[in-house]
């Protein structure tokens, strides 16, 4: 084979995967948001779909849905901040934690409850349902990450380092790319830990 058809060949192979990926980027949204998961019955570690199978490959991830649209910027602007009420597991350990509906309402029971939207978290506690949160950060299982919040606020990294301007936001956005270059270079700057165990397992 001369070099000229391996060079078309190579090229080909590309496209063709470049093509497979953005099909998949749009079959696995869909995929997600319409296909049941594998049940009990299924003794796979398989994606439901190839959209999901090669999202997972390159990466990609869906964008979150949250069950409301929680505007982040008011609350800051009232002076609430992030470990208030919302995020208050933050300063204890590895998981910053979602508020609940029972905490949304333990302001607004008596605050702007003539609002669209605290009328619709009021609706939720009365029937007993709670907030489904998406996660908007976080590694995949196969990245081998353990991630600790309480040790960065301890060192006073600022909430916005890793999850963009949210003072300035609406719903959280995925504004930040954490991945290994990022964490690395922020650990050089503060002089922290940059051993491989500090945060793979």
């Amino acid at each position: 084979m001369s070099v000229l058809v391996r060079r078309v060949f190579v090229l080909l192979c590309v496209v063709f995967a470049s093509a497979i990926a953005l099909i998949g980027c749009d079959a696995a949204r869909q995929d997600m948001a319409t296909s049941p998961r594998p049940g009990p019955d299924v003794y796979t570690v398989a994606h439901g779909s190839i959209g999901e199978a090669v999202n997972d490959f390159f990466g990609i991830r869906p964008k979150p849905v949250q069950p409301i649209e929680f505007p982040h910027k008011t609350h800051i602007e009232k002076g609430v901040t992030c470990t208030d009420y919302c995020h208050e597991a933050v300063t204890k350990g590895p998981i910053a934690g979602l508020p609940s509906v029972s905490i949304c309402m333990t302001c607004h029971s008596a605050i702007a409850t003539d609002r669209p939207l605290i009328k619709q978290i009021a609706a939720l506690e009365e029937k007993g349902i709670d907030l489904n949160w998406q996660r908007v950060y976080g590694y995949t299982h196969q990245a081998h990450v353990r991630f600790n919040h309480a040790p960065h606020i301890r060192a006073n990294v600022e909430c916005s380092t890793c999850h963009g301007d949210i003072a300035h936001q609406t719903v959280a956005q995925r504004n930040v790319d954490l991945h290994m270059g990022f964490c690395v270079s922020c650990h050089r700057e503060k002089n922290a830990p940059n051993e491989c165990v500090t945060c793979h397992f």
